[in-house]
């Protein structure tokens, strides 16, 4: 099975997305209490936390919704303003369904938390100090305007403006989406097109569990009958990420079933398809095509819980989404450059017996997570001798494979 990665290479700031205006946040951040935040409250609570803390980070907006509200991203990082080069980018989209309004409150409690920790915990300095950590409080602000609290189920808020589920909204891999693409969805296209993003998590509710590609499937009209797992040629990278986060969470890797009725998990993972499949989800349109190891994590049985179990909720959640990030840290990195040491962009590279390549940015960097273990490493790009290497994988720190490709005469 072939796996095709679209070329996206990090940049300081995405050209099409705008940041926040500075001067709009001149009042200091007060602590983000465990409420929940409409947009406008959000929105301040976002600037004056930036303002407050502009040597870990920025934020900027990858465009609007339908209703107009913008769809802000945190950098939180030791280097907030400029990618780190040969340091990967990682993701966490939140709230995109609007009734999941407990995923939207987690990512704000993680920024504050990743920057407040910075300078008191060992490993969060380490993570920011080699990461670029974007997080997504709210892809789909519009449909939390209209969700409730204190609402467990039903459709509510789910979609956007319009009534299309943005999580079904993607180009799909196994089979054509006809659903009309949304401005959420486009944006959202076009930033991860700019950051070449190593590793990524959506973050949902309504069930506890953590997700993994692939969610669709080509037998869809039997897996209605007997479910079956839908593998990429990186399951055993993505079982390992979502095993990771469900066994640092404090009670996902029990796989208790939520309700009497509902599913249980073993382990607290599953693969999406093995689950129900879905076509247009957002993990396999990151991993097919520009190649981000991409989860989906359930947080809580609740979609919109009562603002007083967020507290529990954050210290249940708080450890595995920092451990998480450290995961693109893991396999394989490297640099690619020409006969004179030039960087070499949109290269294309692929880790042999796995059929799902990956490209080079701009710098001529590339990153892949892999267990530990022994591997070649493939490149390819038009115009060059090809190269391959051999080089293994230990569990300790990532693996430098640096390439050089010469033009062919």
């Amino acid at each position: 099975m072939s796996v095709s990665s679209a070329a996206s290479a990090p940049v300081q700031v995405p050209p099409s997305v705008s940041a926040a205006p500075a001067a709009a946040s001149a009042a200091a951040a007060k602590p983000l209490d465990f409420s929940y935040h409409n947009y406008e409250d959000m929105t301040t609570w976002l600037k004056q936390f930036s303002a407050s803390n502009p040597d870990l980070t920025a934020l900027y907006s990858i465009g609007k919704s339908v209703q107009g509200r913008d769809l802000w991203v945190m950098v939180v990082s030791s280097s907030p303003f400029q990618h780190m080069k040969g340091k990967p980018d990682v993701k966490y989209v939140a709230n995109i369904h609007g009734n999941e309004a407990v995923s939207r409150e987690m990512a704000l409690h993680l920024i504050q938390h990743l920057v407040k920790s910075y300078r008191e915990d060992a490993y969060i300095r380490w993570l920011l100090d080699q990461t670029r950590i974007h997080i997504l409080p709210s892809l789909n602000p519009d449909g939390f305007e209209v969700a409730r609290e204190g609402t467990c189920t039903g459709g509510q808020g789910r979609y956007n403006a319009r009534g299309f589920d943005l999580n079904r909204n993607f180009p799909d891999y196994f089979k054509q989406n006809t659903k009309r693409l949304q401005p959420e969805t486009e944006a959202y296209k076009e930033w991860i097109a700019k950051i070449q993003f190593t590793l990524s998590a959506g973050l949902h509710a309504g069930a506890l569990v953590a997700s993994y590609p692939f969610d669709n499937t080509p037998n869809s009209v039997y897996q209605a009958f007997a479910p079956t797992p839908s593998q990429t040629p990186d399951d055993d990278v993505f079982h390992h990420l979502a095993t990771l986060y469900a066994r640092n969470h404090a009670t996902m890797y029990q796989g208790v079933a939520c309700k009497p009725g509902s599913p249980s998990f073993p382990n607290g993972t599953t693969n999406g398809a093995a689950w129900y499949p879905l076509t247009g989800g957002a993990q396999d349109y990151s991993y097919v095509w520009t190649g981000t190891m991409e989860i989906t994590v359930e947080m809580a049985c609740c979609k919109y819980p009562p603002a007083a179990e967020l507290p529990l909720h954050w210290s249940e959640h708080r450890q595995a989404l920092v451990r998480f990030v450290g995961e693109a840290h893991r396999g394989v990195r490297g640099f690619v450059t020409d006969g004179n040491g030039r960087p070499l962009e949109n290269v294309a590279m692929k880790i042999k017996g796995r059929d799902a390549p990956f490209q080079t940015t701009k710098h001529g960097e590339y990153w892949r997570i892999l267990l530990p273990g022994y591997y070649r490493i493939e490149a390819y790009k038009e115009g060059y001798e090809p190269v391959e290497d051999d080089f293994s994988v230990t569990d300790h720190h990532a693996t430098q494979v640096n390439l050089t490709l010469f033009k062919q005469v």
